[in-house]
């Protein structure tokens, strides 16, 4: 199924567009390696192509995404990002140790990883929720990416309001992180929280505020209420 790399990437090259290869470098602190194209349009390549690669067995279809993550290119990534969640019924607990392999080795930047993550890791938690002690092992990772990673894998069933003891135990581990990544992680993870938490997420913050870092704070009461907010951001403590 090599074929299947080789057009993919003839495919990326054929759609860039001069707009986002411009743009697409601004989103990031670190250098990135793209072919500036579109995320839409990335989607509509892995759909493309996802009949063929569904045929196939677990290790095939795994040989394919780890090269396209290899490549280092970020819409390749993202193609794998794409046709994973498709695969869920497929999944196994035991898949998480080669997702972590991969988190580890390949994920360079915030994209990729929530990418990868929201939903691939995400529903696979969900459909595992044993699987949550390993997601705890990531936030005390050295690797910024596993950690974030920790976090942004569970911002889809956060929005359902579910796994919030697990989310804040993991807050805890990442609360004085250095990383703005690892903070933003959290933060928005605790924002989304809130949607159905409000509550406990803002005791929470409340609680471990003299340690949090601004940046994450700001992200976990953005859906709060103004007069929270405001309670939230004191500084006279």
């Amino acid at each position: 199924m090599t074929n299947v790399i080789i057009q993919i990437r003839a495919d990326l090259k054929a759609t860039t567009d001069s707009k986002t290869q411009k743009s697409f470098q601004r989103f990031f602190k670190e250098q990135v390696k793209y072919y500036g194209v579109k995320t839409e349009t990335v989607g509509k390549i892995a759909k493309k192509y996802w009949p063929r690669v569904k045929t196939l067995d677990k290790k095939a279809i795994f040989g394919l995404c780890e090269e396209l993550l290899r490549s280092d290119y970020t819409e390749e990534a993202f193609v794998v990002s794409f046709w994973l969640p498709n695969y869920i019924d497929q999944l196994e607990p035991g898949d998480l140790a080669t997702f972590k392999t991969w988190i580890d080795r390949y994920i360079n930047n915030w994209a990729k990883c929530d990418g990868f993550c929201n939903h691939t890791v995400g529903d696979l938690i969900q459909k595992y929720p044993e699987t949550v002690t390993e997601l705890k092992s990531w936030a005390k990772s050295d690797n910024c990416w596993l950690k974030r990673a920790s976090a942004v894998s569970f911002i889809v069933p956060a929005k359902k309001g579910l796994f919030l003891e697990d989310v804040f135990e993991i807050c805890d581990t990442l609360l004085t992180d250095k990383d703005d990544m690892v903070q933003k992680g959290y933060g928005w993870l605790l924002k989304e929280e809130s949607r159905k938490h409000q509550k406990k997420v803002f005791d929470y913050v409340i609680k471990n505020r003299k340690n949090m870092p601004r940046t994450a704070l700001r992200y976990a009461i953005e859906l709060m209420p103004r007069e929270l907010k405001q309670e939230a951001m004191k500084k006279d403590l």
